[in-house]
C-alpha cells in the first residue's frame, strides 16, 4: 500500500501537486519556451517580489499568460516548512504539437522544486574568486535581453570551458568583444571611485541582485552607471567583483593574468547584501 505524500516535503511540485514529471510534449523541454527563477531562501525568500516581477517580465517578452496572485498564493503554500535552501522555479508554455507555433489557449506548466544551498568556501567572499576568460560569445537579441529564459545553451558551452579546474567562474563577452556578464553572475567593476556594470540591452540576464544594488547604492552615495566595456578595460579597474542572488557578492582577485584585493567598495556592497538580505 503506497503512504500518502506529505506535500509539504516533496522535493517538487507540478501546478500545485506534488509531482516530479512533465509531459514529453512541454514546449519548455521542445524549445526552451519558458523562463525560471532561483531564489535563495532564508527564513523567507530573499528579494521574492524582484524575482516574481522578472519572471512576469519574461513571461511577458515570450507573451505567456499568468496570474501573479494565484501563483503567489502557491509558493507561499510550497515554502511552509522549508528554511535555508534554494526555490527553483520554472513556467513554461505548457504542452504543444511538433513545430514552432504555439497552440490556443495553451496552460503554461509550473513547476517548484527545492535544493540545499550551495556550499561555497568562505575564502570566495573574503579574498575573492579566480574568473576564466571564456571563448563562447554571447549572441545579441534586444527581444530576449534580460530576461532568464530557458534557453541556456551558451551558458552551458561558457560552464563547460573550464571544467573543474581552478577558477570558480567565468566572464562572457558578445561577438564584439564587449563584457556582458560572468557565466552565472552580473559582473561590476570600480574605477576612480563609480561603480560600474555592463549594460543589458542586447543580451545577458539581468539579475535581481544587480537590479537590487542599482537601487540600493545611490542611496548610500555611491555613483553608479550602466555602461560599455571591453575585455581589455577590465585589466585597469581598480575592483572587480560578482552579483548573485543565491551567493551576494564575491570579489575578483584574478583574472586574464591581473590580479585584485576586495576594495573598499565591494566591502561596501557585501555589507550591504550581508545585512540587509541575507542576515533575516
Amino acid at each position: 500500500m503506497h503512504k500518502p505524500i506529505n506535500e509539504h516535503f516533496c522535493e517538487s511540485w507540478v501546478n500545485g501537486n506534488p509531482a516530479s514529471t512533465v509531459s514529453i510534449s512541454d514546449r519548455g523541454l521542445a524549445y526552451g519556451d519558458g523562463v525560471f527563477e532561483t531564489i535563495r531562501v532564508n527564513e523567507t525568500p530573499v528579494l521574492f517580489s524582484q524575482h516574481l516581477s522578472r519572471l512576469m517580465r519574461g513571461l511577458a517578452a515570450l507573451d505567456i499568460p499568468f496570474d501573479r496572485t494565484i501563483f503567489e498564493g502557491e509558493v507561499s503554500r510550497y515554502l511552509q516548512h522549508r528554511q535555508h535552501g534554494v526555490l527553483k522555479i520554472i513556467v513554461t508554455r505548457g504542452v504543444g504539437g511538433r513545430g514552432y507555433a504555439s497552440l490556443p489557449n495553451s496552460e503554461p506548466n509550473r513547476i517548484l522544486s527545492w535544493h540545499p544551498l550551495p556550499e561555497y568556501p568562505a575564502t570566495y567572499f573574503s579574498n575573492g574568486v579566480s574568473v576564466y576568460a571564456c571563448k563562447t560569445v554571447l549572441g545579441q537579441n534586444p527581444s530576449l535581453a534580460g530576461i532568464k529564459h530557458l534557453n541556456r545553451l551558451e551558458q552551458v558551452l561558457a560552464r563547460n570551458e573550464w571544467g573543474q579546474g581552478n577558477y570558480q567562474e567565468g566572464i562572457v563577452c558578445d561577438f564584439r568583444g564587449n563584457v556582458v556578464e560572468a557565466v552565472f553572475s552580473n559582473l561590476w567593476v570600480v574605477n576612480d571611485g563609480c561603480l560600474m556594470t555592463p549594460r543589458l540591452d542586447m543580451s545577458g540576464v539581468a539579475g535581481v541582485m544587480r537590479e537590487w544594488l542599482l537601487e540600493e547604492l545611490p542611496k548610500r552615495g555611491v555613483k553608479v552607471k550602466e555602461v560599455t566595456l571591453s575585455s581589455s578595460d577590465l585589466l585597469s579597474v581598480d575592483e572587480i567583483f560578482l552579483s548573485n542572488s543565491v551567493f551576494g557578492i564575491w570579489p575578483v582577485k584574478q583574472y586574464n593574468g591581473a590580479s585584485w584585493s576586495p576594495g573598499v567598495i565591494t566591502t561596501l556592497c557585501q555589507a550591504l547584501v550581508q545585512d540587509l538580505l541575507f542576515d533575516i
